[in-house]
C-alpha cells in the first residue's frame, strides 16, 4: 500500500514515534493519513461519464483521423477533428470566463521512417495559467493523441475510429479541461491533444522541443493513451485499476550521474518513478475501489507513447494505459475474420472506465498545480559514516510553503513505507536511521496540506561527488 500521512498540527517540530520491528531501536515511524482537499473533491465529483461518451463518439464520428488524412474536409479526416477540438477548448474557455488561452500549435515535420513525404502536424494547446505569481511559470502537461490509425499504415482513408487508441485519452483530457478551468491553481496546467503520435510521436516531441529550448519548468508531464477498454484479449475484464507507467533510471542520465547512482543506489527512484507513486498516493486516496497499477518500466514491452520525448529532455513524465489490452483492436482495419472482429470501435469502449482513469488525473494533476515546488538542493548533511541521517535542502521562496515532509523506506521496498513533517527549517536529523539501509525523500508542503513530488536524497550538500569506491 502507499505511505498516508496527514499534515501534524501548525507543522510543529515535535515527531511522532512509533517502534517498529523492522527499523533500529530509536528511529522515526509515521504513519499518518493526509487530508482530503476540498477542492481537489469537487473536481473528481464533476468529471462525467456522459461528457467523455459524447467525446469519443464525437472523435469517431470523423471517420478516419489519420495524420495523413484529409485536412481541408469539413466532415472527414484529421483536420475536421482538430477544428472541433479547437472549438471545444474554446468553449470551456467561454464558460470559465476566458481562463483558457487555447493555440494551435503547428508545424511541418519533414520525411522520416514513417513520414513519406511533408505533412502538416497540429497540436491542441489550452492552458490555465497559474493564479500564483511565484508558481505561475511552473508548468504541469496532461495529453492525449487524437490522431488514429488502421492496417495497413499507409491507408490514409480507410475508417480508423481509434475509439481507445486514442479517443479515450483525448476525451479525459478534454473532460478535465472542461472542469479544472472553473478553478485557480497556483502553478499553470497543460491540456494538449497531441497528433502524429501513430508516426512515431511526432507533435509530443515538438512540443517538448519547444519547452526545452526556451527552458520551461514542467514539473510533471501525463500521457493517457489507450484507456478505454476494459475486456482485454486475454478475455479478462477488469474496470477497476489502471497501469501507470514509469521509467527507473533516467533516461538522460549521465556519466556523472551514473556514477553517482551506480555507488548510492537509486535506480528505483528517476523523478518519472517520484511521480508516478506520487500519483499512486493522491489517485487512491481521492478515489475508492480504484488501484493505481505501477509497472516498472518505461511503457509496455518495446513500445512507446508522447511521454517518452519528454524522460529524453529531462521532464518527469508518465503513461496512463488500460490494465488489459486488445490486440484485435488497435491499428486494425475494421473487419471480421474466422469469427473475429477486429477494429477499435467505439461499441467496446467502457466510458465509466475512463471517467475513473481521468478523475486519477485530475486528483494528481490539481495536487500539484496547489502545491509548492518541489525542495531544491537536497542532499545529507555529511557523506561520512553515521548511526543517525541529517538531511539539508534550500529554502522555498514561495510564499505559502509551511513545511516539509521527510519519508523514507526500506532499500528493498518499492513505496515509501514512513514520514514525518517538519516546519519550515532547512535541515533535520533522522535519529537511528542509518543511511545505509534506508531510502530518502523530501517534499515541499503548503499550509493547506499540499505536497509536491518527492526529491529523492541520493547525494552530500558541498560534496557533489560520489563517494570512492574505496571509502571504508
Amino acid at each position: 500500500m502507499p505511505f498516508k500521512t496527514r499534515l501534524l498540527p501548525a507543522l510543529c517540530v515535535a515527531l511522532l514515534t512509533v517502534v517498529n520491528s523492522s527499523m533500529p531501536a530509536g528511529a522515526w515511524q509515521v504513519q499518518t493519513r493526509s487530508k482530503l482537499n476540498p477542492q481537489i473533491e469537487k473536481i473528481v465529483g464533476e468529471i462525467s461519464a456522459e461528457n467523455i461518451e459524447a467525446i469519443v463518439r464525437k472523435l469517431v464520428s470523423f471517420g478516419t483521423r489519420h495524420t495523413f488524412s484529409n485536412q481541408e474536409d469539413p466532415v472527414r479526416g484529421i483536420g475536421a477533428a482538430r477544428r472541433w477540438i479547437h472549438e471545444e477548448f474554446e468553449r470551456y474557455s467561454r464558460e470559465s470566463g476566458g481562463r483558457l488561452q487555447v493555440v494551435d500549435d503547428e508545424f511541418i515535420q519533414e520525411p522520416s521512417r514513417r513520414v513519406p513525404q511533408p505533412v502538416k502536424v497540429v497540436n491542441v494547446v489550452a492552458t490555465l495559467p497559474g493564479s500564483q505569481p511565484e508558481s505561475a511559470e511552473r508548468f504541469y502537461v496532461v495529453s492525449g493523441h487524437y490522431d488514429s490509425i488502421c492496417s495497413p499504415f499507409s491507408d490514409t482513408t480507410c475508417d480508423a475510429p481509434g475509439a481507445s487508441d486514442d479517443a479515450s485519452g483525448t476525451a479525459a483530457v478534454m473532460e478535465m479541461a472542461r472542469v479544472m478551468s472553473k478553478y485557480r491553481f497556483d502553478a499553470t496546467i497543460v491540456f494538449m491533444a497531441v497528433a502524429g503520435e501513430e508516426q512515431g510521436l511526432l507533435g509530443s516531441t515538438h512540443w517538448a522541443e519547444e519547452a526545452r529550448k526556451a527552458n520551461r519548468n514542467i514539473g510533471a508531464m501525463f500521457t493517457n493513451d489507450i484507456i478505454g477498454n476494459t475486456i482485454g484479449g486475454n478475455g479478462v475484464r477488469d474496470n477497476a485499476r489502471v497501469r501507470l507507467f514509469s521509467e527507473g533510471v533516467p533516461s538522460n542520465e549521465t556519466a556523472r550521474e551514473a556514477q553517482l547512482r551506480q555507488s548510492v543506489g537509486g535506480e528505483n527512484d528517476s523523478p518519472s518513478r517520484q511521480l508516478a507513486r506520487y500519483i499512486r498516493e493522491v489517485g487512491e486516496r481521492y478515489l475508492n475501489n480504484f488501484d493505481v497499477t505501477l509497472v516498472f518500466r518505461r511503457d509496455r514491452f518495446g513500445r512507446g507513447g508522447d511521454h517518452i520525448p519528454f524522460v529524453q529532455r529531462g521532464y518527469p513524465a508518465v503513461r496512463f494505459t488500460e490494465p488489459n489490452e486488445d490486440f484485435t483492436r488497435q491499428h486494425q482495419r475494421i473487419r471480421e475474420e474466422n469469427g473475429i472482429k477486429y477494429g477499435d470501435v467505439v461499441e467496446m469502449v467502457d466510458f465509466g472506465y475512463i471517467a475513473q482513469v481521468a478523475r486519477v488525473n485530475a486528483a494528481a494533476m490539481a495536487s500539484l498545480a496547489l502545491a509548492p515546488s518541489a525542495p531544491a538542493g537536497v542532499g545529507f548533511k555529511t557523506a561520512r559514516q553515521q548511526y543517525d541521517t541529517v538531511i539539508a535542502w534550500k529554502p522555498n521562496p514561495e510564499p505559502d510553503v509551511a513545511g516539509y515532509r521527510i519519508l523514507w523506506r526500506e532499500t528493498w521496498q518499492p513505496f515509501w513505507q514512513s514520514s514525518v513533517e517538519v516546519a519550515n527549517v532547512t535541515e533535520h536529523t533522522l535519529k537511528g536511521l542509518s543511511k545505509d539501509d534506508y531510502f530518502f525523500a523530501v517534499q515541499s508542503v503548503d499550509k493547506d496540506g499540499n505536497t509536491s513530488v518527492p526529491v529523492f536524497v541520493n547525494t552530500s550538500l558541498g560534496q557533489g561527488q560520489p563517494p570512492r569506491p574505496n571509502q571504508q
